[in-house]
């Protein structure tokens, strides 16, 4: 099955590589949140920012939640990818071979968290055209980095979930809305929880965009000892929506 997967996997990213638009994709998203809205709140006081984000430029709060944004929806493609697959027939003649629906599952989710993985660099470049200072912990830093691995698998495998058993084109992108939009905005990935009410914080607190952003903010921004308790949260998260996957895909992804 490992081998299987990893060809699988191969195509997704060689797929990815020789897409011109994918890679304009990649550069062209997180360019225009960090330009424009990012500097929507360049104008709050410094002091405003020290007391409630941690910070005395909104760039450096917002860096880590759009990298934890980006990942999450890149999971998108997971789901995408398979939709295409069926309508082209390749998942068809993948189907007849001995390779288990499992791999195919697992290739695009990888495919897709390594999408996501290729747009950190682009974001911190931007952040550092744009004067972001990071306070760099190393230990914090892979932490992070194998929280971002987790939580794009993790992503992936629950946007698959809910697109299994369609070939309808539109349907990932429905499910994307319907994902994206409430974990973004119930995350501190662009606001700090102490502006949210008392159920929004609730909410947040059983967020994994929560908790990758905060990894992030602590390698980054704040130069914080790693946070082990927000790393087993992403685990848990990836193991749930894997495990979860693998099964809803081995009983109901279908060729047609």
């Amino acid at each position: 099955m490992i081998s299987q997967t990893y060809a699988l996997y191969k195509r997704e990213v060689l797929k990815l590589f020789r897409s011109k638009y994918m890679w304009l994709m990649l550069v062209a998203q997180p360019l225009m949140w960090i330009v424009f809205f990012g500097n929507s709140l360049a104008g709050l006081p410094r002091g405003f920012l020290a007391q409630y984000f941690g910070v005395e430029n909104y760039l450096a709060y917002m860096i880590p939640g759009m990298i934890s944004i980006s990942v999450m929806t890149m999971g998108m493609f997971a789901s995408m990818s398979l939709v295409f697959d069926k309508r082209l027939g390749y998942l068809k003649r993948v189907l007849t071979t001995p390779t288990p629906k499992s791999a195919v599952f697992l290739a695009k989710a990888a495919g897709a968290m390594t999408r996501g993985l290729l747009m950190v660099p682009v974001i911190l470049a931007v952040g550092a055209v744009l004067g972001v200072g990071y306070r760099v912990n190393p230990a914090s830093m892979a932490m992070w980095a194998l929280g971002l691995v987790l939580a794009g698998l993790g992503f992936s495998a629950l946007f698959t979930i809910f697109t299994v058993n369609t070939s309808d084109v539109h349907a990932p992108g429905v499910i994307n809305n319907f994902i994206t939009m409430p974990l973004m905005f119930t995350s501190t990935a662009l606001f700090p929880k102490e502006f949210f009410p008392q159920w929004l914080r609730v909410i947040s607190d059983f967020n994994p965009l929560t908790y990758i952003t905060e990894l992030g903010r602590n390698a980054l921004v704040y130069g914080m000892p790693p946070d082990i308790k927000a790393l087993l949260a992403i685990a848990a998260f990836a193991a749930v929506t894997i495990t979860a996957g693998v099964a809803v895909v081995e009983a109901k992804l279908e060729a047609d």
